[in-house]
């Protein structure tokens, strides 16, 4: 086994395939408050979020989630949590995970510590930008909704 191979093993565990096969809140909203769509040009992964607020949280949440398997294990992850939070909440674990993966940062706090398992995804700076997509999606859907 190369290990080129062995790498891609480590950064496909069992656990981020779990994830990502359990994806919550998978599919859309019918009359959804706020909606976005966000792409990565470099792999062309793109995830689709609506969403309903009640009193600046989150009340209502779907995704369609077409990206890789850490993208998925991403989406999984903050799909779990975000009912009932509210926009601050998702931005600090958004940019937690982005701190984790570009500088080295700790796991993001609960109730996004799940995303532990995407450690390994921190020497593939070419899969970022799936990773963080669901949050970059759920944040504009947000916003959407808010100026609505």
């Amino acid at each position: 086994m190369t290990a080129v191979t062995s790498d891609l093993m480590k950064l496909y565990s069992d656990r981020i395939l779990a994830l990502a096969a359990d994806i919550p809140h998978i599919g859309r909203l019918e009359g959804p408050a706020g909606s976005a769509m966000k792409r990565s040009p470099l792999c062309g992964s793109t995830v689709t979020v609506d969403v309903k607020l009640a009193d600046g949280k989150v009340s209502g949440f779907a995704q369609d989630v077409k990206a890789c398997a850490l993208g998925q294990s991403s989406a999984s992850v903050l799909g779990s949590a975000v009912i009932g939070l509210g926009r601050d909440q998702i931005q600090r674990g958004r940019d937690q995970l982005c701190a984790m993966l570009k500088q080295g940062g700790p796991v993001p706090d609960a109730p996004f510590d799940g995303l532990e398992a995407l450690l390994p995804a921190r020497d593939y700076k070419n899969r970022h930008a799936s990773i963080l997509l669901s949050w970059d999606a759920t944040l504009a859907a947000i916003d959407a909704a808010a100026a609505a």
